[in-house]
């Protein structure tokens, strides 16, 4: 029997209000998230690789692998491979620790500061260009009602 569109949707259940919220935050997260990769795709640097300098770059004193991957904006398995490509431009630098040589610290370089601070304003003008029009009150609003989903979650 050949399904029509409207014997499709007869057959599908309501989503939950839970299900509803949570398609829309990831559809939401996709669309506000490939206008910034185009962006950072101009500087041959990928979203995670940008991540990892704006880390780096809040920690001049350097960081171990391990600390990096936890303050990552999302989940990447193989940290030290994004490093290798970061070290391979030039842009971070990785060194044993004076204390204790089996720790390795990474910073970033001139060339990575000097990449972010090109990369910061168009960045700022790509958020503001896609949340802007919300204004600050609901932006804070929406800042805050994301905060409380991630605190049920750590």
């Amino acid at each position: 029997m050949k399904r029509t569109a409207h014997s499709e949707s007869a057959g599908r259940r309501k989503a939950s209000p839970e299900e509803a919220a949570y398609l829309d935050l990831v559809r939401t997260t996709e669309m506000l998230s490939h206008p910034l990769a185009q962006l950072l795709k101009t500087e041959d640097v990928s979203p995670a690789q940008y991540n990892v300098l704006r880390i780096l770059r809040g920690a001049p004193e350097g960081l171990t692998c391990g600390e990096i991957g936890g303050r990552m904006l999302t989940h990447d398995p193989d940290i030290t491979r994004l490093l290798d490509r970061l070290e391979k431009r030039k842009l971070i630098s990785r060194d044993r620790s004076d204390k204790d040589r089996r720790v390795v610290l990474t910073r970033i370089t001139a060339g990575g500061l000097e990449l972010l601070a090109q990369l910061d304003q168009p960045v700022r003008n790509t958020h503001r260009r896609l949340l802007g029009h919300l204004g600050g009150e609901r932006l804070e609003a929406l800042a805050k009602l994301l905060e409380a989903c991630r605190s049920r979650l750590d």
